[in-house]
């Protein structure tokens, strides 16, 4: 089986014969193109709503943009200490060379998709939405917090990789849009090939040491950074931006529902199959 350290040289090889110079790949245009749509429907997080159905299209198409100015703000915002986590295990104690190597494209290219969205956001929306979940102190067992971070790298990457592929694929989304989820599924791929042989790894390295405590608690928690991080595509300030009332309401109507648990189920479905393939969680949860 190919270890982290054998696929970090191919992906390196990958990564350096795809190279790009993220200010010049993109046309930006002064204004988008009013009355299309920025995010395919059935992405929209309330689709498949009553208050979605009472919209016009016009409202819908509208929406869709600030959805995706969400969904934006929400990958950059996630990707923001992935590349300071990442930054501090370059060179670490344990890293081969090629591990190390590695590391650098995957933060070059982060940081090139930070920019990206940011492009996008400030210039289409007029800010990137603010992140909005909190860190707590915790004391980790022997090598949780190493696997915690990978779990994490995964969950942000998986969800936004979902989204990436569909919206690239739909014909009907602003040709614009369509070109930057391509350009970041294209790196993303690599990120996630490493990301998975790297965390199963820790995981096998470090789980088998901690008490049946420990375990029950890491998947405790790994259970509710999923929840959470669904719950960022759900937010009440894009409702309120894109002319909707009731943006808290709103926001729990479309959690709640059946439609969007749907979504949450098959969108999550990857990145939860490979958590339990790994032994990471025992069960797919209820998100």
């Amino acid at each position: 089986m190919e270890t982290a350290s054998d696929l970090a040289i191919r992906l390196t090889k990958a990564s350096r014969k795809k190279t790009w110079d993220v200010y010049n790949t993109f046309n930006w245009p002064e204004a988008l193109e009013e009355g299309v749509w920025y995010m395919p429907p059935e992405l929209i997080s309330i689709y498949g709503t009553p208050a979605y159905e009472a919209l016009t299209e016009e409202q819908q198409k509208k929406l869709s943009l600030y959805e995706l100015g969400n969904f934006f703000s929400l990958v950059l915002q996630g990707e923001r200490p992935l590349v300071a986590g990442l930054v501090d295990r370059l060179y670490a104690k344990g890293n081969s060379v090629s591990v190390n190597e590695y590391l650098h494209h995957f933060v070059d290219e982060e940081n090139k998709h930070m920019v990206m969205f940011g492009e996008f956001c400030n210039r289409y929306i007029g800010k990137v939405y603010p992140e909005k979940k909190i860190s707590l102190p915790k004391t980790y067992a022997k090598g949780e917090e190493e696997v915690a971070f990978y779990c994490k790298v995964m969950v942000v990457e998986e969800l936004g990789d979902y989204y990436n592929l569909a919206i690239e694929k739909d014909e009907r989304v602003d040709a614009l849009v369509r070109e930057v989820n391509k350009v970041h599924h294209i790196d993303e791929a690599r990120h996630l090939a490493f990301g998975r042989v790297q965390l199963a790894e820790l995981f096998a390295k470090y789980s088998p040491e901690w008490s049946p405590e420990t375990l029950a608690g890491f998947r405790e928690w790994l259970v509710a950074y999923l929840r959470a991080s669904w719950g960022d595509y759900y937010n009440p300030a894009m409702y309120r931006d894109a002319g909707l009332a009731d943006s808290y309401e709103l926001r729990q109507m479309a959690m709640s529902h059946p439609a969007g648990a749907e979504l949450r189920k098959k969108a999550s479905a990857k990145v939860v199959n490979y958590f339990i393939k790994t032994g990471l969680l025992a069960e797919e949860p209820s998100l």
